[in-house]
C-alpha cells in the first residue's frame, strides 16, 4: 500500500461555514524568556465569534514544574496590559500552590477573560472606601473582582484580591464531578453559573497561549498517574490545552506535499477498527458518507484508488472557528449532526472507504470556521501547538 495513493480526503461538497460578522482580531506580542534560558516568541490572536488563525513563531521547551513568579517582569503584549498578565500570573501561581492541574489554570484564566478581561473590576455601587484599588468600574449588579464573584464568594475586599478570587474559583472548579475532562465551558460554568454559559468557550484557545506563555508551556502538559508530561496527548489523554491525538498511529502522507499537492491533511496509518477519538471538544457539523466521482453513495465497502470522496466522514467545529476532519471511516460514524462531542469522545473506526487503497484515517484542520481547501491548515504543527503531536510526526 503506498503513501501516495491514500485519499484525497477532499469532500465533494465544500462550503465554507459562517458563524456572524467577523469580529475586530487583537494581535499581541509576547516576548519572554523560557524557563530554560532560551528566547520565545509568542504571537497571540484574541478572537470572539469568528476566529483568525493563530500562530506561533517559536516556543519555549515545555515546563509543567515552571514556577510563575507574579511579582516579576512580564511579558510585552500589544493586546493585554502588564497588571492583566500580571493578574493571569496571580492566577496561574494560585493553581499552583493548589497543586491543581494545568488544564484547571486554562480553565481559570478562560474564564477570568470572559468575566473581566483579565481587569480587577470594582463595582459602581461599592463605596469608595471599600473598592480598594482597582483597574475598571462596571456595573454587573454587585460583581467584582476578576471572576466577577458576588457577596456569596466574601467580602468585597476578599473579592477584589486576585489571589483569594483565583483560590475561591479553584476550590469550586475541583469539587465539579470530572472537571479535567469536561468541555472548558461547561466546567466554567459549573463554577460561575453565568447567563451566558457558552461564552467562555471561545476564549481557551487564547487562555492555553497565556498559560504556556506564563508557565514554560504548561498548556500542552498531559496529567498521567498525577504526573504532568509534555506533549503526549494520544490514546485518549487530554492536554491540558483541551486537545488530544484522534488516533495513535503514526503520520504517512503528509499535508500538500509536492507529489499531492491538493493533499489538504495528513494520512495516519491504523489498522481497521481503530478506534477514532474527537481531538477537541465541539459541536458535530457533518456525518455522512461522501459520494464518489461518480455521485454515489458507496461508503459501505472498501474504496480505491482515485475513486474519490472522503468515504464515511466527519467535521466537527470547535472553539475558535477551528475544525477538524475525520475521513474514510469503516462505517457510519457514531455521531450526529449537531451533537456536542468531548475532546477524546469515540467518534468512529479506522476503515478505509471512499478514495483509500488501505486503512488509515485522513485528518484535517481547517480554521476561520472554513471548510473549503482554503481553510486548510497543515494538522501536524497545529496539533503539536496544542500539545498534541501525532505520533511519529517531527
Amino acid at each position: 500500500m503506498s503513501d501516495a495513493n491514500w485519499g484525497s480526503g477532499q469532500p465533494s461538497r465544500n462550503r465554507p461555514i459562517r458563524l456572524g460578522a467577523l469580529s475586530a482580531a487583537l494581535t499581541a506580542t509576547l516576548a519572554l524568556l523560557c524557563c530554560t534560558g532560551g528566547a520565545g516568541a509568542f504571537f497571540l490572536t484574541e478572537l470572539s465569534g469568528d476566529a483568525a488563525e493563530e500562530r506561533v513563531e517559536s516556543q519555549s521547551a515545555c515546563g509543567p514544574d515552571h514556577k510563575v513568579d507574579a511579582t516579576g517582569r512580564m511579558p510585552r503584549s500589544a493586546g493585554y496590559g502588564e497588571r492583566q498578565l500580571r493578574n493571569a500570573a496571580i492566577i496561574i501561581k494560585v493553581g499552583q500552590d493548589m497543586k491543581v492541574p494545568a488544564r484547571g489554570w486554562v480553565i481559570a484564566i478562560a474564564t477570568a477573560i470572559q468575566e473581566s478581561g483579565l481587569k480587577n473590576y470594582a463595582n459602581s455601587t461599592v463605596p469608595e472606601s471599600l473598592a480598594l484599588p482597582h483597574e475598571a468600574v462596571g456595573r454587573d449588579h454587585d460583581s467584582v473582582g476578576l471572576f466577577q464573584q458576588r457577596p456569596g464568594w466574601g467580602s468585597v475586599k476578599q473579592r477584589m484580591t486576585p489571589s483569594y478570587s483565583a483560590r475561591k474559583f479553584y476550590e469550586k472548579l475541583i469539587q465539579v464531578p470530572n472537571w479535567e475532562k469536561r468541555s472548558l465551558t461547561d466546567a466554567a460554568q459549573r463554577v460561575q453559573i453565568s447567563a451566558f454559559p457558552d461564552a467562555y468557550a471561545k476564549h481557551e484557545e487564547t487562555a492555553s497561549r497565556i498559560v504556556d506563555a506564563l508557565a514554560g508551556g504548561a498548556a500542552r502538559t498531559v496529567r498521567v498517574a498525577d504526573q504532568a508530561v509534555c506533549n503526549s496527548a494520544a490514546r485518549g489523554q487530554i492536554a491540558a490545552s483541551g486537545w488530544t491525538a484522534p488516533i495513535p498511529g503514526g503520520v504517512g502522507s503528509g499535508f500538500r506535499t509536492s507529489q499531492r499537492p491538493s493533499h489538504n491533511g495528513v494520512d495516519i496509518a491504523a489498522p481497521k477498527g481503530t478506534l477514532i477519538r474527537a481531538a477537541s471538544g465541539g459541536r458535530v457539523l457533518v456525518s455522512r458518507c461522501d459520494p464518489d466521482r461518480a455521485g454515489r453513495l458507496s461508503c459501505d465497502v472498501d474504496g480505491w484508488p482515485n475513486k474519490g470522496g472522503c468515504g464515511w466522514f466527519v467535521d466537527i467545529l470547535h472553539a475558535n472557528g477551528n475544525i477538524t476532519r475525520y475521513c474514510h471511516l469503516v462505517e457510519r460514524p457514531e455521531v450526529r449532526v449537531d451533537q456536542r462531542v468531548k475532546a477524546g469522545q469515540v467518534i468512529g473506526k479506522v476503515g478505509s472507504s471512499g478514495n483509500s487503497s488501505g486503512p488509515h484515517l485522513h485528518f484535517e484542520v481547517h480554521v476561520r470556521s472554513d471548510r473549503s481547501s482554503a481553510g486548510a491548515v497543515d494538522p501536524v504543527p497545529f496539533m503539536r501547538e496544542r500539545g498534541a503531536p501525532l505520533k511519529g510526526a517531527a
